[in-house]
């Protein structure tokens, strides 16, 4: 069995960024932009997405799963525009949330993610 390697650890709020489990990765939850426009959010949390595969040598065309969670579920054409522009075809399955989140006067949109790999580092 290989070893499960965490990083991105943030030990005030006792979780990994990123997990590399095997040919998987676990992408914890992702956001920033906080405060922005519900779009500025969505490409801001891509980019966290985004440099947290890069912690393991992957990119978001790895991406396989994302669980969408929005505090208004009407922005997921929103979240479609980015998609289209940020992972160049290579659309992942994905389920939207609506929620209410902790600053729901700030916080509009938050992701996590599942990707796939056949690279260990």
């Amino acid at each position: 069995m290989q070893e499960i390697r965490r990083y991105d650890i943030n030990e005030n709020w006792a979780h990994s960024g990123i997990i590399q489990a095997g040919d998987y990765c676990f992408i914890n939850y992702c956001v920033r932009n906080i405060g922005g426009t519900i779009e500025e959010q969505i490409d801001g949390a891509f980019d966290e997405m985004e440099e947290r595969l890069a912690l393991v040598g992957l990119t978001l065309e790895n991406v396989v799963q994302m669980n969408c969670l929005f505090q208004n579920i009407w922005d997921i054409p929103v979240m479609e525009k980015v998609i289209k522009k940020r992972f160049n075809g290579k659309y992942p399955v994905r389920k939207s949330i609506q929620t209410v989140f902790a600053d729901p006067d700030h916080l509009l949109f938050q992701v996590d993610a599942i990707a796939y790999s056949t690279i260990h580092s």
